[in-house]
């Protein structure tokens, strides 16, 4: 079994977590920098994990946060150590900006069950459709990506995966299960009418048209082994 350091970005008391259990077959140890853990050392003799995922979050990447520049010294470190890392929204952004990508604020948000598109073939969406779906829940995009970067999918707001050598990113949210969904969607500060038809959306059907989306999970789990 692989020991997987999940990085938790995200503020306050969250699922991000169990959710990420529930999707992956790794062990997952938690490291809560967005409340002052330190990440952990992935390099070198003393590195304890064979891989990295990094969570999402409800603040930017480029805000001014303490514990945000000193992730971002750590996960270059890590990227240019060939460390495998997985940035989950907020971390998919994230990794994007560490290695010179560009992050830029949207007009809205993208929130609900939406359809993405593969770019290329890639080994982290092996058995995902061309055309799949998945929940977004986002207000900043990858605008540039990394020099040496490939877009792996997009849709009509942008990027929504990409590769670096060893670094991974997904825009969207395959970790989500129904309940996540709707407590997040509820949390958002727009129109009742909008928060109501992304609601109506997530259904079991929905979700279930939504389940290969997970694929990326097992993928990079398959593709750190490969590399061990």
């Amino acid at each position: 079994m692989l020991d997987i350091a999940l990085i938790d970005a995200s503020i306050g008391e969250t699922p991000a977590q169990r959710n990420f259990e529930r999707v992956t077959e790794a062990a997952l140890t938690g490291f809560k920098v967005s409340e002052g853990a330190e990440p952990p050392t992935v390099t070198g003799p003393e590195a304890a994990f064979d891989a990295v995922i990094v969570t999402g979050s409800q603040c930017s990447v480029y805000e001014d946060r303490p514990w945000i520049h000193r992730l971002t010294e750590w996960a270059r470190e890590a990227h240019a150590a060939g460390v495998p890392l997985f940035g989950i929204c907020w971390g998919h952004q994230f990794l994007a900006q560490a290695l010179g990508g560009r992050i830029v604020a949207m007009d809205d948000y993208e929130l609900g069950y939406r359809a993405i598109t593969r770019t290329t073939e890639s080994r982290l969406l092996d058995g995902i459709p061309e055309t799949f779906v998945a929940f977004e829940t986002h207000s900043d995009r990858v605008y540039e990506l990394p020099e040496g970067a490939t877009r792996l999918a997009e849709n009509d707001v942008g990027i929504q995966a990409y590769r670096l050598g060893r670094t991974y990113g997904v825009q969207f949210h395959p970790e989500y299960d129904m309940e996540t969904a709707r407590k997040v969607t509820r949390g958002k500060d727009l129109p009742a009418e909008r928060i109501e038809s992304v609601l109506a959306e997530i259904t079991p059907e929905t979700f279930e048209k939504a389940r290969p989306a997970a694929r990326v999970f097992e993928n990079f789990e398959a593709i750190v082994t490969d590399a061990a």
